[in-house]
């Protein structure tokens, strides 16, 4: 199956990705026959992509990072470079290619030291593959200090380095950097597309799967999990009834607090267990005793850890009270549906009596006004305000409209 099925819905890109995929074979192998070099390629040597979340940014820059690796002797037979079955295509999908470094953070930035390690990276010659490929999942969390530091890369590349930057808009990366790289811009994938590839590539149930992309709206891996995980339908059904409980301000507040506790839940399930790991094996790493006693001068490591797991957490919990604020504009998204009589198609089916209630007591007005409060309370957790205050400000202007 080639690489390029991994991208769902995203046909134009797929088309011009293949293209500079097969620019940059020839390129290699000009190089390696001493042959003359393509006058015209449309291989460069940094690209960026954008698109919104679920868009499939970072699917799209591995397929790509697949495809500058493939090694499958079709090519000679004029076949598209990403066959994904060859070693090239295969250790690159996986993860395990010595020249391919995918970068993706866990914690709210990426600081000046990570970026470093990477430019070291990439001045590197490929060791074995066609390319050096730096996959960079989130840049749009480097910090200033850090994206000061990519640019000198970007602008004086390494001849077989190939940088790949995928951020959910171009005002997410620096000015001087966006300005060096080619922009491929990725669309929200269909629903029905999503439906498709949860159904062939999971084995899910065609009736799962349809209810799962639509309640994400194309979100492919949300639509995934949703589909896949008992506990996420459970807690976004739970964010779902909101609306109907904040009928005063202690309501309100109560659904407020459940809001963050809930949150705070799931973020500690997802990151207990990688934690717990990562200790075990730092304290074998650092010659635990028996008892678990640490040899001396072992507690900074150790402490600097804890500092990182603790951060960790802290993206972790707001990456899922995020998600549950999605969920819940989508919810008054599908109330101005039903009060505007638009032929959108309803994203929460399942709670459509919910959703008739609401419309029938409210304007369109109060609808767009409280739609606007949960943009502003997710603003307002990006500017670092406490979540649980920020939450609550946003609850009492969803129950004022």
């Amino acid at each position: 199956m080639p690489v390029w099925d991994d991208l769902v819905g995203q046909e134009k890109v797929s088309e011009q990705l293949a293209a500079a995929a097969r620019d940059a074979d020839a390129l290699v192998t000009a190089v390696a026959a001493n042959a003359a070099l393509p006058e015209a390629s449309k291989m460069t040597h940094a690209w960026l992509f954008t698109g919104p979340p679920g868009s499939g940014r970072s699917t799209a820059a591995r397929a790509f990072a697949s495809a500058l690796q493939c090694v499958s002797p079709d090519r000679a037979l004029g076949g598209i470079p990403g066959c994904g079955f060859c070693d090239g295509c295969h250790t690159s999908l996986v993860g395990t290619h010595a020249d391919v470094e995918i970068v993706r953070t866990d914690l709210l930035s990426i600081g000046v030291k990570e970026t470093r390690d990477l430019v070291r990276r990439a001045q590197l010659s490929p060791a074995g593959g066609r390319w050096q490929v730096i996959v960079l999942e989130d840049a749009d969390r480097l910090t200033e200090g850090a994206g000061n530091v990519l640019l000198k890369a970007v602008e004086e590349p390494a001849p077989r380095t190939v940088w790949l930057l995928c951020a959910p808009s171009i005002e997410d990366v620096l000015p001087t950097i966006r300005s060096r790289c080619r922009l491929l811009t990725l669309r929200t994938p269909p629903v029905d597309a999503v439906a498709d590839i949860l159904i062939r590539r999971d084995g899910i149930e065609p009736d799962v799967a349809a209810a799962a992309a639509r309640a994400t709206q194309g979100h492919i891996g949300r639509a995934r999990r949703l589909a896949t995980d008992p506990s996420a339908r459970q807690r976004r059904a739970a964010v779902l009834k909101l609306p109907l409980r904040i009928d005063d301000v202690g309501g309100c507040l109560k659904a407020a607090q459940e809001l963050i506790d809930t949150a705070s839940e799931d973020a500690k399930q997802l990151a207990e267990e990688v934690d717990v790991k990562e200790t075990e094996e730092l304290k074998a790493a650092l010659g635990a005793v028996q008892g678990g006693r640490m040899p001396r001068g072992t507690a900074g490591v150790m402490k600097e850890l804890e500092d990182r797991q603790k951060r960790r957490r802290t993206r972790t919990q707001r990456d899922s009270l995020d998600l549950a604020l999605i969920d819940l504009t989508g919810f008054y998204r599908d109330v101005l549906a039903l009060q505007l009589g638009s032929r959108v198609a309803i994203a929460n089916a399942e709670a459509e009596d919910a959703l008739e209630r609401l419309a029938r007591g409210s304007s369109p007005e109060s609808t767009l006004r409280r739609i606007d409060a949960i943009a502003a309370c997710r603003d307002a957790l990006d500017r670092n305000v406490a979540p649980l205050l920020a939450v609550e400000a946003m609850t009492m202007a969803l129950r004022a409209g």
